[in-house]
Formats: structure tokens, C-alpha cells, sequence
């Protein structure tokens, strides 16, 4: 009787590749808000649900949402007025939720409350009569949101260490500084640092704006990116903490790609590669680091190694009117 035939070996002529995986990754509290806030008006309410802006920057998050009933859209003139609305984890600007009201709309407010943090500082701020330097990127949803908060000229936006050097702006006022939640930590020590060697009588926040999630994916990719040949961080290109952890890798002497989805994967970036570097900005599910790992699997012969450096316990309570 012939031995029976061997089992396919898959791995056979796969070179070795070891993975890090970082921890904390993926979604934060505010992004996990956001998205039951999304499921829970879709539940009450029945579809369609309009939200105003994407929920949050991740394409996959937003197909799925769109598949349950969600509509998105960009301004609340495109949503009907007998339609409940919900408003990005962003944030919006005073204007925003004022016509809503207006129209008698149902609208539920998915800001994350560490941005609605900054938004009830900055008005803090403006009624003491000082004039804000607010940090961070031009034309993103949050800085957008932030600005709407105060009267327009009560604020200015601050990018770079370059622009400090150039800002003319009211000293006598008072100065004070806040900043966009989900910036580079490094990046942004280094402006705060130059607005107080500039301004030392500048007020700062009691505590920091940018967000423990920020702040925690950052530390990660510090941990994991100098013993990785390249990191391959998960998020969307609209992402700004995901945009960050590439740069925060890069920064490190490591080489760094964003991707959305597996398919993005060049094999050719894996030449010559022995360690790679995994980690998702606060807006990319598990589910897609999952898939990641399948096709680094598919390639290579893939043992996985989780880095953890903190572990994340925070968790934000819905809005009263999604849970009476």
C-alpha cells in the first residue's frame, strides 16, 4: 500500500518575518463613542440616520455605518428638517448645533469629549480677554470646529516653530495657547516651546490638549519602530493621528508607510526585510490590522509579537439622549 501523500506545506520557501505589533492601537474611546452613537440613533430612530461629516477618518468604519442606514454628509442644508442628524467626533463650530435647533432638528452631538475639552477652554479663555494661539493644522474638521467656538479674530492658528517667529498679534490682550488633540507630541512640544520663549507671560492649558490616545500610539511606535527595518501604520491618508504615527517611525530612522487596507501591501517593500512594525491610528479597527496580518502571512512566514507599553482602561459615557 503506497505511505500516503504528504500535506502541503504552505510555508515551505517563505522566508522568516517577525512582526511587532504595537499596544496600544487602533480605536480610542472617543472613536468607539462615536460609532455606538452612529449604531444607537440608527437603532431609535430607524434609517436613515444623517452624520454630518465623516463620523470618523476611516473609510472602512464609514462603508460599514453606510451599510446599516447611515447617510453622510457635508453640511446640515443637505440634511431634511424631520430627520435626525448626528455631528462628527471632530467637533462642529457653535453655528452648527444653533441650526439645528433652529430648524427643530433631532441632531446628537458625537464630539469626543477631550475636543469638547478644548472647545469649553477656549471659551474660558476668550471671556477672561485673552487671545488664543491655537496649535495645529489648517483646514482640519477639529481646528475647524475649535475656531467656531469664539468670535472670529480671537484666534489664531499656529502650524510650525517658523510661524511663531512670524505671528503679529495683541500682547496687550493676554496671550493664552490650546492645541488640536491629535498632533505629533515632539512636534508640538518644540512650537509650545517656542511661543514661550517668545511670549513668557503666555497662558498654558492646566493640562495637555493633545489626547492620551495621541499620545499613547506615539510612545508605541517609539518602542517598536527602532528594531523594525519598516512600520506600516493603518489609517486613513485624512487621519491626522495616523499621519503622525508615520512620521513619529520615520523620525526614529525607520522607514514608514500609511496604508487603508492589506491590498495596499507592495511586496517589494518587504525585500530584504526581517522585522516589520504594525500599528493602527485611532480610527482603523482591529479588523483591518487583522487583515494585515493575513497578508503578511501570505508572503512570509510571520511570527507575531506584541509590544505593549501601556494598557488603555478609558471609556466615555453616550449622550443622555441615546440611553434614557
Amino acid at each position: 500500500m503506497n505511505a500516503p501523500f504528504p500535506a502541503r506545506d504552505d510555508s515551505a520557501g517563505k522566508p522568516p518575518l517577525t512582526v511587532l505589533i504595537a499596544a496600544p492601537r487602533g480605536f480610542c474611546a472617543g472613536v468607539d463613542r462615536a460609532i455606538e452613537i452612529v449604531e444607537r440613533a440608527l437603532e431609535r430612530y430607524g434609517a436613515p440616520v444623517f452624520v454630518r461629516h465623516e463620523i470618523v477618518h476611516n473609510r472602512y468604519v464609514v462603508d460599514e455605518l453606510k451599510a446599516k442606514g447611515a447617510i453622510f454628509v457635508e453640511e446640515l442644508d443637505e440634511v431634511p428638517d424631520d430627520a435626525p442628524v448626528v455631528f462628527s467626533a471632530h467637533g462642529v463650530p457653535k453655528s452648527v448645533p444653533a441650526e439645528a435647533k433652529r430648524r427643530e432638528m433631532i441632531f446628537v452631538d458625537a464630539t469626543c469629549p477631550l475636543v469638547s475639552k478644548v472647545h469649553r477652554q477656549a471659551e474660558r479663555l476668550i471671556e477672561k480677554g485673552r487671545h488664543i494661539l491655537f496649535i495645529g493644522h489648517a483646514g482640519h474638521p477639529e481646528v475647524i470646529g475649535t475656531f467656531g467656538q469664539v468670535p472670529e479674530g480671537q484666534m489664531t492658528l499656529v502650524e510650525t516653530e517658523e510661524d511663531v517667529a512670524k505671528l503679529d498679534v495683541p500682547e496687550s490682550k493676554g496671550l493664552a495657547f490650546l492645541t488640536q488633540t491629535t498632533l505629533s507630541v515632539d512636534d508640538t512640544a518644540a512650537i509650545i516651546a517656542a511661543l514661550q520663549d517668545r511670549f513668557p507671560e503666555i497662558v498654558a492649558p492646566k493640562a495637555e490638549d493633545i489626547c492620551y490616545a495621541t499620545s499613547n500610539r506615539q510612545a508605541a511606535v517609539k518602542e517598536i519602530a527602532p528594531g523594525s527595518d519598516l512600520v506600516l501604520v493603518i489609517g486613513a491618508p485624512n487621519s491626522s493621528n495616523s499621519l503622525r504615527l508615520v512620521e513619529v517611525a520615520e523620525r526614529c530612522g525607520t522607514n514608514a508607510h500609511l496604508i487603508q487596507r492589506a491590498d495596499e501591501i507592495d511586496p517589494a517593500w518587504l525585500d530584504g526585510i526581517g522585522t516589520v512594525g504594525i500599528t493602527a491610528g485611532a480610527s482603523a479597527p482591529e479588523t483591518l490590522v487583522r487583515e494585515v496580518m493575513a497578508r503578511l502571512g501570505e508572503l512570509r512566514e510571520v511570527e507575531e509579537r506584541s509590544v505593549v507599553t501601556t494598557e488603555e482602561t478609558m471609556v466615555f459615557k453616550l449622550p443622555r439622549e441615546l440611553t434614557d
